[in-house]
């Protein structure tokens, strides 16, 4: 599996740019992409997305053995059934660990998806220890599989999700997940993207986590 930093280095190298460029185009800092690159941090959801789409690239290209750029389907008038499938099962996907939530990305093979299915274990139990609110392109249902999840939102008030229970949200809005229980906690996330997302790609939290 290709690591992210590495990857980010090769893309750097083959366009001749520096972290400076790189920062530019992605939005992130040249500190985080420093650690980024050199192995030190990882990034959560809306950092990959805004680091993808900066540099013209899908998501899958940072973790795949190859860099993903099939061609989009199609071209021609009618309507062309790509077939594509991918089955998770326990253990795949692509883990990325960071200070807020521990991701998991199922069917990381395919490329340009319409839609980034997330499964997410929350850490941080209140909004001190989450930092700043996520945000990012497109909208997101998220359904709670197990423990108890608190939603926080920018425009609503907090709201309590039992095992079972969802919520679909507007993802440009501030929003977090926060570990509610004890118990073990986890979520799967089912995130859209705008036309220009699905073109660039679909898939932290302050210098020192991304996010």
């Amino acid at each position: 599996m290709r690591r992210l930093g590495d990857a980010l280095k090769q893309l750097r190298k083959r366009n001749g740019w520096t972290l400076a460029d790189v920062s530019q185009k992605s939005g992130l800092s040249i500190s985080a992409l420093s650690k980024v690159q050199n192995g030190q941090m990882s990034l959560t959801y809306d950092k990959l997305v805004s680091l993808s789409r900066g540099l013209g690239v899908d998501v899958t290209y940072f973790f795949a053995p190859e860099p993903a750029g099939q061609p989009r389907a199609g071209g021609g008038s009618g309507t062309v059934v790509m077939g594509r499938r991918s089955i998770h099962r326990q253990g795949d996907g692509i883990h990325v660990s960071t200070p807020v939530y521990d991701h998991v990305y199922p069917a990381a093979e395919l490329s340009r998806k319409m839609m980034a299915p997330i499964y997410a274990e929350p850490k941080a139990r209140t909004l001190e220890e989450f930092g700043p609110l996520m945000r990012h392109p497109g909208e997101e249902y998220t359904i709670v599989l197990d423990g108890r999840v608190e939603v926080q939102t920018e425009f609503y008030a907090p709201v309590i999700l039992e095992r079972g229970e969802g919520i679909y949200i507007d993802s440009m809005m501030g929003h977090a997940y926060l570990a509610a229980s004890d118990d073990y906690c986890r979520v799967l996330s089912v995130c859209t993207a705008s036309d220009v997302e699905v073109e660039a790609a679909l898939t932290g939290h302050g210098d020192d986590h991304e996010g």
